[in-house]
């Protein structure tokens, strides 16, 4: 393993920071949005020795985090689990055998017009390039967005490469996140979707329903309501601490819409993998209505290494999981293999004893 140089310079003196966002709207909150790390430490109440050993790090994916997000964060506490998924840090630049720019085969998928056809059925359409947060262990964190989005010039190739081939029945909107557009231009992505009698279901993958509730407007709710196709968003939340009251209402405005809400968590080392944190996202969750549906082991990208738990330890982790809750409740355990037809669902096991899963 290759341990890269880290410069450690500080960042020149800022005015002090604030939580309180000066527009309205979302879309001024993404604006807003934190992203040097000297502001972080201010707003999160760091020590002087905490900031020393922070600032400085350069990785090549920038940080980028919604005040609304930072605001649930425990001050002081460089290991709270929402920080550790945002906080860029020097083992991010660690060259790690097996870790590579394309974990799970995108770029081998990639139609050249936005579209990655992986699976039977369905297709992903990459709307942008754009996200409200930059999670340190994103799979897409070295994705060509340049040249595979179905922007404005590869718009038209995707939607055309979809209505000729009959077996695609849903299609997938993704990124970045679908939900950094904003309401006009996904009324018209789902305008060109219910010309193609073919396409049964709209499918939303999203993380900035959790870490920008504010992008859940009315706009947004009708644009639901209104759909002929069937309407799935499927969150991204990987701790209970993520689902406050903010977003509690707001998912729960989005069913009342009538989307069925499914969650897809990220098994994280020193995030989640303990067994009491992933019951409490589970019954969470379900309080919220949305379905607890994926808990994936981590995508094997370049910079995420130390997010790592292994299989072993995450069947074990999951079994413990089944044996205190209904089977409803429980998450399939599974793993994105580049090249495989579908993901690969792994069992679970109740291991021989009760340790290591804290």
């Amino acid at each position: 393993m290759h341990h890269a140089q880290v410069e450690t310079v500080r960042a020149p003196a800022r005015k002090r920071a604030s939580l309180s966002q000066t527009g309205h709207g979302w879309q001024q909150a993404m604006r807003e949005a934190v992203t040097d790390i000297d502001t972080l430490c201010e707003l999160l109440e760091l020590s002087d020795a905490q900031r020393d050993a922070l600032t400085g790090i350069r990785t090549g994916f920038p940080l980028r985090v919604p005040r609304s997000y930072i605001a649930r964060m425990r001050r002081g506490d460089v290991d709270d689990p929402l920080l550790r998924q945002v906080l860029p840090i020097a083992a991010e630049n660690e060259l790690v055998p097996g870790f590579s720019i394309d974990a799970v085969g995108d770029h081998a998928s990639a139609l050249g017009d936005g579209v990655l056809h992986k699976y039977h059925g369905r297709a992903l359409l990459v709307t942008t390039g754009a996200c409200a947060v930059h999670c340190r262990y994103c799979f897409r964190r070295h994705f060509d967005y340049a040249n595979q989005h179905a922007g404005a010039r590869q718009g038209e190739a995707a939607l055309a490469h979809i209505a000729a081939d009959k077996s695609i029945n849903e299609v997938i909107l993704s990124g970045g996140d679908p939900l950094s557009l904003s309401n006009n231009r996904l009324d018209g992505l789902a305008r060109a979707l219910d010309a193609i009698e073919h396409v049964t279901r709209i499918r939303i993958h999203t993380r900035t329903a959790v870490v920008l509730p504010e992008r859940i407007d009315a706009g947004l709710i009708a644009w639901v309501r209104e759909r002929r196709q069937q309407c799935v968003i499927v969150i991204h939340a990987n701790h209970a601490q993520e689902l406050d009251d903010t977003v509690a209402q707001r998912l729960l405005e989005l069913r009342a819409a009538g989307a069925t809400l499914l969650n897809q968590a990220v098994l994280l080392k020193n995030v989640n993998d303990d067994v009491d944190t992933l019951i409490q996202l589970s019954e969470r969750l379900f309080a919220l209505g949305v379905m607890p549906y994926y808990l994936h082991l981590l995508d094997r990208v370049a910079g995420s290494a130390h997010f790592e738990v292994d299989e072993a330890r995450a069947r074990i982790l999951i079994g413990r999981v089944a044996g205190r809750l209904p089977g409803y409740l429980v998450p399939r355990l599974a793993r994105e293999n580049a090249g495989d037809a579908a993901k690969q669902v792994l069992g679970h096991d109740a291991g021989p004893s009760a340790a290591d899963t804290r």
